[in-house]
């Protein structure tokens, strides 16, 4: 049943007259006849006996109604929340990011959005690049913050990538540290240091992006969170690379050295959103507002 009968019937019914839903629906007495006339054709019965004075709902009309009005307020509903979802005054954000965009990058894209955009949720989860890259692949995120080491090429079958900006690594040192008031280091003086990473295997750290022939690191610790890798290198049991978006989250205890222009290497941070797939405005807007956060970090990170 086309909605256009089902509203022409409603305002029929409230009013109990042709004539008053005819004027209520900017139609002719007789658009409104024909369009009742063929609602009855398509459910097989006739809705509404017409009286000397107006219309009455027949025993099939008095079914029929509350159905229509179901579907009528439904439609209502949708067409509100369609609104919502294109104007920016409703609907959800799924974001993704990969841990230390979490630090400063992500949050304050976010802060910058929800001030924009109050009435739209909100979501964050924090994960690695390859499983945000599967949560978008699977629509459980609307988009991710995603990065990659110079030599790493992300599955653009499946994603599509907006660069957001090139991250230094830095070198995290204790304050105790025979090479903390250096401003820059080569990796080779640090070849007797041991290194805090996130994996016993340097190709699978950060570490892989700055080795050069000849250097092998040591690991003594393993530590997946920043949280402990920074406590440790605090604590003086070795050093660690740090990117440049974690600065944030340095203990003051903390030195941070840049590396040597022959031994620097940059993680490529991008926005990324499933292949092949419109963008909802949500994250349009929120793309936007991550491009100006990233201008403002993409400077020179301080050492200190």
């Amino acid at each position: 049943m086309q909605t256009e009968l089902l509203e022409v019937f409603r305002t029929v019914a409230r009013h109990g007259s042709i004539t008053a839903a005819a004027q209520e629906l900017a139609y002719t007495q007789s658009a409104v006849s024909r369009q009742i006339a063929t609602l009855e054709a398509e459910a097989g019965a006739r809705l509404l006996d017409r009286l000397p004075r107006g219309v009455a709902l027949t025993e099939e009309g008095r079914c029929l109604l509350p159905h229509a009005e179901a579907v009528l307020d439904r439609l209502t509903a949708a067409r509100r929340e369609l609104a919502a979802v294109r104007g920016l005054t409703g609907g959800r954000l799924r974001v993704g990011a990969f841990p230390t965009s979490v630090a400063a990058l992500v949050p304050r894209a976010l802060a910058a959005f929800r001030d924009a955009y109050p009435k739209v949720e909100l979501s964050l989860v924090e994960g690695r690049t390859p499983a945000l890259v599967e949560r978008l692949w699977a629509g459980d995120a609307d988009v991710a913050v995603v990065s990659a080491a110079p030599d790493q090429h992300l599955d653009t079958a499946r994603v599509d990538l907006e660069h957001l900006l090139d991250e230094r690594l830095l070198v995290a040192v204790p304050r105790t540290h025979r090479l903390a008031r250096r401003r820059t280091v080569r990796l080779t003086e640090l070849a007797d240091d041991a290194f805090i990473a996130g994996s016993a295997t340097t190709e699978e750290t950060l570490l892989r992006a700055s080795l050069r022939p000849g250097f092998r690191p040591r690991v003594d610790i393993v530590a997946a969170e920043w949280t402990g890798k920074l406590g440790c290198v605090a604590a003086g049991l070795g050093v660690a690379l740090l990117p440049a978006l974690a600065v944030r989250a340095t203990p003051t205890d903390i030195s941070l050295l840049r590396l040597h222009p022959d031994d620097a290497s940059v993680r490529r941070i991008f926005a990324a959103t499933p292949a092949g797939r419109g963008r909802p405005a949500a994250v349009d807007a929120f793309v936007h507002h991550l491009h100006e956060i990233a201008g403002q970090l993409g400077r020179p990170a301080p050492v200190r």
